[in-house]
């Protein structure tokens, strides 16, 4: 199994047959939690057994009724999950899928069979399982007689468009931000914006803007104007 670190890679490997690596590592981990379930089980059944009778029940693993009873578990775990949807807590948590041998969606009837002639793999020395090192499709002798195959399933596609579509959030956020509005200066023919009013408003318009003396009531010239003020 390997590591692909660009999630377009990932892209590529969805709808291919998962190798060895991965199923085995799935394998393992419906094996824990079967096993953790099936203890937690008998734990309670203990528990309420001592409660009604008030006498322990004792559990032995050389007890073939014991035995009998974890293989029917282990029948009921993997058969129902891969009849209801082709993959087990192990496979989701890896992305791979039990699909048909044509690729399409899993009959709960061949989940069924599939988990009734899963333990083949190993009544027959391990050489159930060697379809999925050699065999292109890596079906093993229980995914023949099911007519079954795995898959990597993990939807990939949508994982990178999510991905990016959270890579672009702060560009939209930036682009929807409002721009700040431009300050308004007061002149004497009403506001204009900031930065027109020192283009508006020269040295000319200064000097005419300054104080108009006001002619008198008599003519005369205003003070410093004369012939005096030339001098």
């Amino acid at each position: 199994m390997s590591v692909r670190t660009h999630p377009s890679q990932w892209v590529s490997a969805q709808g291919q047959y998962a190798g060895s690596a991965s199923r085995f590592a799935a394998y393992l981990i419906d094996l824990i939690a079967s096993t953790v379930l099936y203890l937690l089980a008998l734990a309670i059944i203990s528990f309420v057994v001592q409660i009604v009778t008030g006498s322990p029940v004792s559990w032995h693993r050389n007890d073939i009724v014991v035995v009998i009873i974890y293989v029917a578990w282990q029948f009921l775990y993997f058969g129902f999950q891969w009849a209801a949807d082709g993959s087990t807590w192990g496979m989701a948590l890896l992305g791979v899928q039990v699909v048909q041998a044509y690729g399409t969606r899993l009959d709960p009837w061949r989940g069924w069979v599939r988990s009734l002639t899963f333990p083949l793999g190993f009544l027959t020395l391990g050489l159930g399982f060697l379809g999925i090192l050699v065999q292109r499709e890596h079906r093993a002798l229980y995914d023949l007689i099911a007519g079954t195959a795995v898959v990597y399933a993990w939807d990939a596609r949508a994982a990178r468009l999510r991905f990016l579509a959270r890579e672009a959030e702060p560009v939209v956020a930036a682009a929807a931000a409002p721009t700040p509005a431009k300050p308004v200066a007061v002149t004497a023919d009403g506001p204009s914006p900031a930065g027109q009013a020192g283009s508006e408003v020269g040295p000319g318009a200064l000097a005419e803007a300054g104080p108009h003396p006001e002619p008198t009531a008599t003519g005369e010239a205003p003070p410093g104007t004369g012939p005096a003020a030339g001098q």
